[in-house]
Formats: C-alpha cells, sequence, structure tokens
C-alpha cells in the first residue's frame, strides 16, 4: 500500500488552488483543498496519479464552478483539449518483484487512466496524439524513445514530447514525480 508521502518532498494529496470571478466580476477564490481526482494505486506501490485540471474545446470564462476532472473519461485529451497531471513514479523495481501482478496493475490502470491505459504495449510504451510539456518536479526518470534512445531527467528538467513513442523508467532507488500539461493535437489522420 501507497503510504500518505510516496515522496520525499512531494506529497501525495496536492493542494490545488482555483479562482473565479466573484461578485461584480472581482477575482476570488473558488476552492482552495486536495486534488479531488488523486489516485494511490494499490497493485503498484508508489504510484500516484493526479488529475489537478483539465479543459475541453468549450472552455470558456469566467469559470462556471464546476469541477472539470470529475466529467473526465479519457485522460487522452481531443484536439483543442488539455489535461494536467502530476504523477509519482515508483522506482523500476517495484514492477520487476515477484510478487508483482501485472494483469491486477494493468487493471487498475484502465480504471483510473482511461483513454491512456489502452494505449500501454506490455513493455510500457505508448503513444498520443499530444504535444506534452512538463516538469521534474523531484527524483529522477529516464524518457526512453524508440530503438533504446533515452535520456535521463533530473529535477527541474523540462521536456516537450511531441507525439512520440515513449515510456518513462525510473532506474533510481526513490520515487520521481512529473508535472505534465498534455495538450491535445491534430495528426495526419485527424480529419476537420
Amino acid at each position: 500500500m501507497a503510504s500518505e508521502t510516496s515522496s520525499g518532498r512531494v506529497p501525495v494529496h496536492i493542494r490545488r488552488v482555483v479562482t473565479e470571478h466573484g461578485n461584480k466580476g472581482a477575482a476570488s477564490f473558488a476552492e482552495d483543498g486536495a486534488v479531488p481526482r488523486t489516485d494511490i494505486f494499490r497493485t503498484v506501490p508508489g504510484l500516484v496519479s493526479r488529475m489537478i485540471w483539465s479543459t475541453s474545446a468549450s472552455t470558456a470564462v469566467p469559470f462556471n464552478g464546476t469541477d472539470p476532472t470529475s466529467q473526465v473519461t479519457s485522460f487522452v485529451p481531443e484536439p483543442g483539449e488539455t489535461r494536467f497531471l502530476v504523477l509519482t513514479f515508483p522506482p523500476d523495481a517495484v514492477f520487476m518483484s515477484p510478487d508483482f501482478d501485472g494483469p491486477a496493475a494493468m487493471a487498475e490502470n484502465l480504471a483510473v487512466s482511461p483513454g491512456l491505459a489502452e494505449r500501454f504495449e506490455p513493455d510500457g510504451k505508448h503513444q498520443t496524439p499530444t504535444v506534452d510539456y512538463g516538469i521534474v518536479l523531484d527524483g529522477e526518470i529516464w524518457m526512453e524513445l524508440d530503438d533504446g534512445n533515452e535520456t535521463r531527467l533530473g529535477q527541474f528538467d523540462a521536456f516537450v514530447q511531441n507525439g512520440t513513442c515513449h515510456a518513462w523508467r525510473n532506474k533510481s532507488d526513490g520515487p520521481a514525480t512529473i508535472a505534465v500539461v498534455l495538450v491535445g493535437a491534430r495528426t495526419a489522420d485527424t480529419t476537420d
């Protein structure tokens, strides 16, 4: 079971502050509290998924007061949509443990991350029609591309992932946490 502090510096439950236009259009705080859509994986100790916010192609301001994350049915945004995630990855050793249950982990991932989990290959690689930009908040993680091409990203390193097939590898002995915004993009086969 994952602890409430899966990382020494990034808590499982992150504070989210949301603004709105209050009385007479004055800026005010609509929400201030823990991210409601936080999932602590039971089958993968140390894996935490937090959907901070999302937008649709029709998102407008002022904010209507409804948390959009509760209505998200796919973690992969369509063109013109976004997803803001903070993800904590346990060391890869968790997946190599003799008691790791791959089918149970996949079933939980399908429930937690619909639209994204279906895209995972057995080795963890996946490709989405998105431009993803993010930053490593804590720890270190490797982005692996095709043909074993990889690079190590450390704390505060930023990345831009342009719809390529990739996997996240945590070769360290501690957790790694990234913040990432997925922006739905058009592809060559996208029709208008």
